[in-house]
């Protein structure tokens, strides 16, 4: 694969964040929540596709010569996934939209910079998929392909379009110029293409751990998602909403794996 467009694959995601981080200048000083919802909704659903079909099956599929135990690796990986998420969790301080009550060691922190950091930590592990899925790719894993690995970044980038918007059109309602606003949601995606990067770096080191690594990464994804998408999408008075754009979610990124897979 030829470096250019490696870098794109990298970068798409981030690519996404910004354009939804623009949005900020166009739209209307505080989001509908019904629509916060929704998009909460939709990202979590292409998440939880991501993981499944992009992480977790071929994962399995790299370890089918383990027999009756080709889950072993996606399992532990899974669980190492989501302890690592959990360690972050109590190890940065962190305020996610909507609440408070920070979370994670008493800092006095202004409330702006712990809500970059809440949506930082939620894409350290989308940044992580991608570059552990270009990684199997680039190490010649016959189950990996490159538009397997596009559909995986254009699924991250579609889903970070709504999560740029969320994190920089409320900043404005706290008082942070448009502006500033945009560069806070740009710079949380930023750990997307440095952690991918990161990623395939060590993956190419140590390939026989790349089914190790997918279902880390899986796990650490579906961490976000329970704890941080889910209740936020379900909060407040009673829609179903969220749980619609969930669905589609699931079925748009089910179609791009279809599709380019």
């Amino acid at each position: 694969m030829p470096y250019r467009e490696l870098a794109c694959g990298l970068l798409i995601p981030f690519a996404g964040t910004t354009l939804g981080s623009a949005c900020v200048f166009f739209m209307k000083r505080e989001m509908d929540r019904t629509l916060q919802r929704a998009l909460q909704g939709f990202a979590a659903g292409v998440m939880v596709a991501a993981s499944v079909w992009s992480l977790l099956l071929p994962a399995m599929e790299q370890a089918a010569g383990m027999g009756k135990l080709a889950f072993l690796p996606a399992a532990l990986g899974f669980w190492a996934g989501i302890l690592f998420l959990l360690f972050l969790d109590r190890a940065i301080p962190h305020l996610h939209l909507g609440s408070e009550q920070a979370e994670g060691p008493k800092k006095e922190w202004q409330k702006t910079t712990m809500l970059v950091l809440a949506v930082t930590l939620h894409n350290i592990p989308e940044g992580m998929a991608v570059g552990v899925v270009y990684a199997g790719f680039l190490a010649g894993n016959a189950g990996i392909t490159a538009l397997g690995a596009l559909s995986l970044a254009l699924g991250i980038a579609i889903q970070n379009f709504p999560e740029g918007a969320i994190i920089s059109m409320p900043l404005t309602a706290e008082g942070v110029s448009k502006r500033r606003a945009f560069w806070y949601g740009a710079l949380s995606g930023a750990v997307e293409p440095l952690g991918a990067l990161l990623t395939i770096l060590f993956a190419r080191l140590v390939v026989p751990a790349l089914p190790y690594l997918l279902s880390f990464a899986a796990g650490a994804m579906v961490y976000v998602v329970v704890e941080e998408l889910i209740p936020e999408m379900s909060e407040g008075e009673h829609s179903n909403v969220g749980t619609v754009l969930f669905a589609l979610g699931i079925t748009l990124m089910m179609a791009l794996d279809t599709a380019l897979g």
